[in-house]
């Protein structure tokens, strides 16, 4: 395993690219709506990660043929957008997108309710997301890595839900997937120690139900096994002398 730590240099362009991104998740938070394709939304995304002047992280990242991953209810990741897929009242729709600002990416995903949805699905959306924020109060340097992932799922299953196996998160830097693979789950063993300079995208991917997933046909989609929704927050992370510094956040905004 081979973890890179970012110089001053690149931090700078990471924080930028990260910046970028969480302009264009609010621009498209704005936009979610009962009406809309899953289409419109990738080409919302498309149009404001290159009004900012980047480039798309996913368009075309190992054949994915969109900008924005678009998840509806008991679709965990990577979702294919598509003119048909209609939002309806009640959905639940993760949006997961990545910018490159010179040569350097910034991953992040949110999850949002499609006007009014139902208590339960509101916690699923709330839980994921706070398990994000439990995992990164242990995301400093001299802590080891699987700390963050022990947090995740501890707030994940306390509160009723499973945490998605099959994925997990991930180095970033100039590459969009980096060493080392950060699970949302406790394996065996403490994981590497945590360094100042480290860049991680941190992603709990969280289901209302099982935590067992399948892959549909397009070979992109993944589905739970079981139907019931699923849920996924991410950011991308730096980490420092003391407290994580979130890149893929607006001031304020969560």
């Amino acid at each position: 395993m081979s973890v890179s730590i970012k110089t001053q240099q690149e931090i700078e362009y990471m924080r930028e690219a990260g910046k970028i991104l969480a302009a264009v998740h609010e621009e498209l938070r704005e936009k979610i709506e009962p009406g809309i394709s899953t289409k419109d939304i990738d080409r919302w995304g498309e149009a404001a990660i290159r009004r900012y002047k980047c480039i798309p992280s996913f368009l075309n990242y190992e054949g994915y043929p969109a900008s924005i991953c678009v998840s509806v209810n008991d679709e965990v990741v990577h979702g294919i957008p598509n003119k048909k897929r209609i939002l309806r009242e009640g959905d639940i729709v993760s949006l997961d997108a990545g910018v490159i600002y010179k040569g350097y990416h910034s991953d992040a995903a949110r999850t949002y309710a499609v006007g009014k949805i139902d208590a339960n699905a509101q916690k699923l959306i709330d839980v994921t997301k706070q398990s994000f924020f439990e995992g990164i109060k242990y995301a400093k340097a001299g802590n080891h890595l699987y700390d963050i992932s022990k947090a995740i799922q501890k707030h994940v299953e306390s509160n009723g839900f499973s945490i998605v196996r099959d994925l997990v998160g991930h180095g970033v830097g100039q590459n969009l997937h980096e060493d080392p693979q950060i699970p949302n789950f406790k394996p065996v063993g403490r994981g590497i120690k945590l360094v100042p300079g480290m860049t991680l995208a941190i992603e709990p991917m969280v289901n209302a139900g099982v935590p067992d997933v399948w892959w549909l046909e397009d070979d992109w989609t993944v589905v739970t096994q079981d139907g019931e929704y699923s849920a996924h927050y991410e950011n991308t992370i730096l980490i420092t002398e003391g407290e994580p510094e979130i890149l893929s956040l607006q001031d304020g905004i969560q």
